[in-house]
């Protein structure tokens, strides 16, 4: 499956104050939950480090790179998380921008896992 040239993936390194882990999921749940509804939004996956519970990495595909900059990071729905995120992180958080050149999911041939 192909995406157009401007689609991006953001990868997102968050290590998670101890004791904090519940709080932080909290703030990021409902930015996840309407992050779903926007027109350029192609998938986010979040991933716990099975050695450690407070390392935490979250995959998000964005058709529209320029729309993710200056329109997606700024909705109102983000604002609690971004507020109290450096509160509940160990280190700032780790943002790395990819261009999708390709993507390829055999789980939706098959049935969703997990979700």
């Amino acid at each position: 499956m192909s995406r157009p040239p401007d689609a991006c993936v953001l990868v997102i390194s968050l290590h998670v104050l101890p004791g904090h882990v519940d709080a932080f999921l909290a703030l990021l749940t409902p930015v996840l939950d309407a992050m779903r509804h926007e027109t350029t939004f192609v998938n986010a996956v979040l991933h716990q480090d099975p050695d450690d519970a407070t390392r935490f990495m979250l995959y998000e595909t964005w058709a529209d790179r320029d729309d993710l900059q200056w329109v997606q990071i700024h909705r109102g729905y983000r604002r609690a998380y971004e507020d109290r995120l450096p509160d509940l992180l160990r280190e700032p958080r780790r943002v790395e921008i990819w261009q999708c050149r390709r993507a390829d999911f055999v789980f939706l041939a098959r049935g969703s896992a997990g979700t």
